[in-house]
């Protein structure tokens, strides 16, 4: 077998495992930065600095009984985690996470460090992510339960308000990059302006890069849009009624999703794996920095703001920022327009 082909497999098959791994790193992220955030220690039992706990926690939702109301539809009650698990590990295979590589010269010809390189990738980022959310709404129909069906209504109809706001701030670094392909935007972002400023598009569009993460954040259902759970009010929202495994699914989707926003963000706004310092064939570390420090944003806004109440989110959603994403887009036409 093609040492090339070996290494294509090698690179598929070592990013689903490191997405895999991001949830349990993610809840230990998350648990000692919401420590730090309150003065407190967080998790310091299980493993040295308490590194093991998510490992604890795997363990213990594994174990646990697998329950499911009488009245619950069977079949679309166990389909619904599988098709959120499924299409969050799927949107990732078009973001490319690094250049290329020979492995120190190992491969005759360099191997890209991306699952699939497709000329049309942010469609089919677009495509994928908007099924997700069928796996919300069969969990909160086919749970059979008033709570469940509320959190899945509630994330339909978030998910409309603001996938449109989402759209419109890609599309205006669409207009910039003048392609549907992710690694021909990373690439057209490298070099430097004045020679000191990196060529990132977070530069010429900082509005598109706001309204961006704002409308990643609503559409991963995390605080403060986190309606679709609500614990004050719909008890765990549409996952009210699962247990074990297929609770843990839910949770393993959401935090993919998470790594997915903030990677097509590093990709289209911050300059991919591009930056000063490193060759390129090291440029996934600055990926990484760039992936971890919006991560952090995400955790550091839900436990800074306070959720907002439907009417605001919606309010929001549809009179602010749809019309500054469409003000934001007609004028970088313009610009693409009158400058080339």
């Amino acid at each position: 077998m093609d040492l090339v082909y070996i290494a294509h497999i090698g690179v598929i098959l070592f990013t689903f495992f490191m997405l895999l791994n991001s949830a349990a790193v993610l809840v230990l992220m998350e648990r000692k930065v919401a420590a730090f955030l309150q003065q407190r220690l967080g998790p310091n039992r299980t493993g040295p600095w308490g590194t093991l706990q998510p490992v604890a926690d795997i363990l213990k939702l594994l174990f646990k009984e697998e329950l499911r109301p009488l009245a619950a539809d069977r079949w679309l009650f166990a389909l619904a985690p599988i098709l959120s698990v499924t299409a969050a590990f799927s949107a990732f295979a078009v973001v490319p996470w690094g250049g290329t590589t020979t492995l120190f010269g190992l491969l005759p010809e360099p191997v890209p460090l991306r699952v699939a390189d497709v000329n049309v990738g942010i469609l089919v980022l677009f495509a994928i992510t908007s099924m997700g959310i069928y796996g919300i709404v069969l969990a909160g129909w086919s749970s059979n339960s008033k709570y469940s069906l509320l959190g899945g209504l509630r994330s339909s109809a978030q998910m409309i308000s603001y996938e449109l706001s989402y759209g419109l701030a890609l599309g205006a670094v669409l207009l910039l990059g003048n392609s549907l392909s992710l690694t021909d935007i990373v690439n057209q972002q490298s070099g430097y302006w004045f020679g000191v400023i990196p060529r990132w598009f977070i530069f010429i569009q900082p509005l598109g890069f706001v309204i961006y993460m704002i409308a990643g954040i609503a559409e991963t259902n995390r605080a403060p849009f986190d309606f679709p759970e609500a614990e004050q009010e719909l008890v765990a929202g549409y996952h009210t009624e699962y247990s074990s495994f297929r609770f843990a699914l839910f949770f393993l989707a959401e935090y993919v999703n998470m790594v997915t926003v903030s990677a097509v963000a590093t990709t289209l706004f911050l300059g991919g794996w591009h930056g000063p310092f490193l060759p390129e064939w090291l440029g996934w570390l600055w990926w990484l920095a760039k992936l971890f420090a919006l991560l952090f944003f995400y955790i550091w806004m839900r436990w800074t703001l306070p959720r907002y109440r439907y009417d605001q989110l919606m309010h929001f959603g549809w009179k602010v920022l749809l019309p500054v994403a469409v003000i934001n887009l007609l004028l970088t036409a313009a610009a693409v327009l009158y400058w080339g």
